[in-house]
């Protein structure tokens, strides 16, 4: 293993650059010919983020609101977003609730939240006790009610928008590989806090792992990148030999003696949290979904009950690509759904695979086709009237086997 940084050969990934006519000196003027691809084969990067990473932090604040509210009326409709900066929290959006939280009730479950994460004062990042709660919680638009709640009990989608679903048999999690391993080192960040059996470990945090595939050759770690806020006693070169070494314990079976490790990098991590970064909801769906190897539509999930398909219909996708890939008919399956605010089912599926035959095409994408993608199907398929999404904006919303979309049930298929 090496540690970085280090310099790269001048032969490898470099684009091939001329002067465009008449330009000046500047880089920015200069035409790229080739970007020529590394020919030891394909790095793809993934990365995951510890609870008290600021934007992760606000993903729990509205997820923990959404369960509560849940836990009063199954049928809220909810859309919270929260936002931290320094020692304040803003929470706003809109609710439809026969029994809506108080301002003082949402007050206090930030508050929990906060601790819950590990933080304790406002030097470490947000202050649970005397940190700002500011509340701007409206009613949900009639103007979108109406699409939404439908007479005949049916519900349409509260939005327009794109959603996709992803699994591999890469991982037995259905997951990228960096991607899952890039969640162990932060869950090994969170284990190590907690347990107090890294004392000086704080609760912001974030992981990434490159991984080089090459044909007829196993996976391995080029590259890991890990930064752990820590107390200001703690000595750099302490933090980077513990930490290190936890990686690696993580990494074995993939890192090699040319893995290069960047454990905080910039030196010291004492100042995290919302005091070092401002942190919103919504901002860490890459890495809390498919870590960019799959595409995403860009709706954030938390915050949102199931009538937001921006959520709901983005885990029937996952629920149903996972399916594919676990019955064999695929190595890998991407699934889109593109719906119409308040139609019920959506107005596009696209179905994308490798290790399919042209017969396991044409079953996957009738069986899609056959499909309940509503709102209410969904809803109904995934319990998703329980208070289940808190652990999810702490964990991710895929890859965890005790979420209900992870598990191979059929598909409920659509009424005739």
């Amino acid at each position: 293993m090496r540690t970085g940084p280090t310099r790269t050969s001048a032969t490898l990934w470099r684009p091939a650059l001329r002067r465009a006519p008449g330009a000046g000196p500047s880089r920015s003027n200069w035409e790229v010919l080739e970007m020529a691809a590394p020919t030891s084969g394909r790095i793809v990067t993934c990365e995951a983020m510890t609870s008290g990473h600021p934007d992760k932090l606000c993903d729990q604040i509205s997820d923990a609101l959404l369960d509560a509210h849940l836990v009063r009326d199954p049928y809220t409709r909810c859309g919270i977003e929260a936002a931290a900066s320094g020692n304040e929290v803003w929470v706003f959006g809109q609710v439809a609730s026969a029994d809506p939280l108080s301002k003082e009730e949402i007050t206090t479950i930030t508050r929990r939240v906060i601790r819950d994460a590990g933080y304790r004062t406002a030097e470490e990042g947000i202050d649970p006790e005397t940190c700002s709660v500011r509340v701007t919680i409206d009613p949900q638009s009639q103007d979108i009610a109406q699409g939404v709640m439908k007479k005949d009990g049916a519900i349409g989608a509260s939005d327009q928008g794109i959603v996709y679903g992803y699994a591999t048999d890469e991982t037995p999690e259905g997951l990228p590989l960096p991607l899952v391993l890039a969640r162990k080192l932060t869950d090994a960040l969170t284990k190590a806090r907690t347990s107090n059996t890294i004392p000086w470990l704080r609760p912001d945090g974030k992981a990434q792992v490159s991984i080089r595939y090459a044909a007829g050759k196993s996976p391995v770690v080029t590259a890991f990148v890990l930064s752990a806020q820590h107390a200001a006693d703690a000595e750099i070169e302490d933090v980077r030999a513990v930490l290190t070494a936890l990686a690696l314990k993580v990494l074995k079976p993939y890192a090699t003696a040319e893995t290069v490790a960047h454990v905080n990098p910039a030196g010291q991590f004492v100042t995290g949290g919302p005091l070092a970064d401002s942190g919103l909801t919504g901002r860490k769906v890459i890495a809390d979904t498919y870590g960019g190897v799959a595409h995403h539509g860009g709706g954030a999930f938390s915050g949102k009950d199931g009538t937001k398909v921006d959520r709901s219909a983005a885990y029937a996708a996952r629920h149903a690509a996972l399916q594919v890939v676990r019955s064999g008919l695929a190595s890998s399956c991407e699934i889109a759904l593109s719906y119409a605010i308040g139609v019920e089912q959506p107005v596009a599926i696209h179905v994308q695979t490798t290790g399919a035959s042209v017969d396991q095409e044409k079953q996957i994408r009738r069986e899609l086709a056959e499909g309940d993608f509503s709102p209410k199907g969904i809803i109904e398929r995934l319990t998703l009237r329980t208070p289940i999404f808190e652990r999810t904006a702490r964990e991710g919303h895929v890859g965890r086997a005790h979420l209900p979309w992870e598990t191979t049930a059929q598909t409920t298929r659509k009424e005739a």
